[in-house]
């Protein structure tokens, strides 16, 4: 395979950007698992013929690059289209932000280059940790941005989705990135996934938690607010409406609204029109919970409460966007190119209680946050059920959203629970512990998705002991790939 490959420098650099972009295909919406181990082969087979560090570091930049900015280039759709940042600052930044997250894969092929080792094995473990190291740092540096972590290309139909439980995404990472290393060695390769998966397909079958209590009854609203619309006073009173119109013909034990479904202060919300969303829910001896803005003083926070039979609770979110809900210091300047509405918020404790609705223990995350499958545990074994609560309408008619919504089938998987989902735009669905979707909208659309969910009790090893286990691994592989350095 080696040989096949272009003499020139330049050639093969164009041939890495190529391959990186091809690994978006192996995401949501495509979702093209099984093509995932071939990717990161290419990669892998253009590091070995790499000469040098600086040319492995140039590998490994045009991979990320190609990677980068085919797979997360909405973020010049949220800062220039919804922002009102203008394009020759938008895209810039845009192009800026996708470097940074080349920047991982860049310093892998560097430090490959750098310590590859004489034999093969070591080699493609020292390959495959590095990326999943890059992945799993990704998740905490600068606040973390964890997205298109190769892990999450192995939600389900892949039978290596099995691991998941055991080992987290990253853990899923640093298994695909060996098994395509190995498949430089055909037949090695080759017999090493199919062990992989046999050993995930058995996985898959093994019941980590079981179910809790009698099924409850959900409704999922996705009220289609235009993001352009969201925040301008004219639309305020048809967006009441519109949503007290979907729960009154929707009746449910638990209703979710997504994120700041009324964008304005809690306090803010007319009494008559908070005592009518709690008389329907009182219908069936349920809970609503929505998306607003609460405050304390000078301190805003971005809130799910909760209104119906059970007493009135709050969730605020932990974990803020950079850019979108804080501003980093010295980044003013940025922001003023930025018609972003609310950008300043506080940030929720880090340990919040389960909400007490509908009869469960439910714990809510807003948008962003279930991006962080360690953070994602912290409400466990207490939770029963999770549920996101989301406005994506930031990044249009993108691959955000089916990305998205194939990280929540990993938050899934990890957990043991089922996740619900409710969104402005999309993408609104039922996941069950399992990772599958058994229900979604069409995003785009208004409209409500109705079902029975089940709470699931006990834990997985990923909802015991977080990501660990996938460190552990990673450690153990960096080890064993640098025993023998060249």
């Amino acid at each position: 395979m080696l040989t096949r490959l272009p003499e020139r420098s330049p050639a093969r650099l164009a041939l890495a950007a190529l391959i990186g972009a091809t690994g978006v295909l192996c995401f949501a919406p495509f979702e093209l698992f099984w093509l995932a181990p071939a990717v990161w082969a290419g990669f892998f087979a253009l590091l070995l013929r790499a000469e040098s560090p600086r040319e492995g570091l140039l590998t490994g930049l045009a991979f990320g690059l190609g990677f980068f900015l085919c797979g997360v280039s909405w973020v010049y759709v949220s800062l220039s289209v919804f922002g009102g940042m203008p394009w020759w600052l938008a895209g810039p930044a845009a192009f800026l932000f996708c470097t940074v997250m080349a920047l991982f894969p860049m310093a892998a092929g560097w430090v490959f280059k750098c310590w590859q080792p004489a034999g093969f094995w070591q080699q493609a473990l020292l390959f495959a940790a590095l990326l999943a190291a890059g992945d799993w740092v990704r998740s905490w540096l600068f606040t973390g941005f964890p997205w298109l972590a190769i892990g999450y290309s192995q939600t389900p139909p892949s039978p290596l989705a099995g691991f998941a439980p055991l080992l987290g995404v990253f853990g899923l990472s640093a298994l695909v990135a060996l098994s395509g290393a190995l498949l430089l060695r055909w037949r090695v390769g080759a017999t090493v996934l199919a062990v992989l998966a046999v050993s995930g397909f058995g996985l898959c079958q093994v019941a980590w938690t079981a179910p809790l209590g009698a099924p409850i009854s959900v409704a999922l609203i996705q009220g289609n607010i235009p993001q352009e619309m969201k925040f301008r006073p004219e639309a305020f009173v048809r967006t009441l409406n519109l949503y007290r119109e979907l729960i009154e013909a929707n009746p449910a034990q638990l209703t979710l609204l997504p994120e700041t479904a009324f964008p304005v202060f809690l306090d803010q919300l007319p009494e008559d029109y908070l005592n009518a969303l709690k008389a329907l829910a009182s219908r069936q001896n349920g809970d609503i919970v929505f998306g607003t803005l609460t405050g304390e003083g000078e301190a805003y926070y971005n809130s799910a409460v909760s209104l119906g039979t059970s007493p009135l609770q709050v969730y605020s979110k932990s974990h803020l966007v950079p850019y979108g809900e804080f501003i980093p210091p010295g980044f003013a300047w940025f922001m003023a190119y930025a018609n972003i509405p609310a950008s300043s918020f506080s940030r929720g404790p880090e340990r919040q209680a389960p909400l007490a609705v509908a009869g469960q223990q439910v714990a809510a995350n807003i948008c962003y946050e279930d991006v962080f499958g360690n953070e994602i545990v912290r409400a466990l074994p207490e939770a029963g059920i999770l549920a996101n609560l989301s406005n994506t309408a930031w990044f249009g008619r993108s691959l955000a959203q089916p990305q998205h919504l194939q990280i929540a089938q990993m938050r899934a998987l990890e957990t043991g629970r089922p996740m619900l989902r409710a969104t402005n735009t999309g993408m609104t669905a039922i996941v069950g512990p399992d990772g599958t979707v058994r229900a979604a909208l069409p995003p785009f659309t208004t409209g409500v998705l109705t079902g029975n969910v089940q709470a699931h009790t006990g834990a997985t090893p990923y909802g015991r002991l977080g990501d660990w286990p996938a460190i552990a691994l990673i450690m153990l592989m960096l080890l064993l790939g640098l025993a023998r350095k060249r």
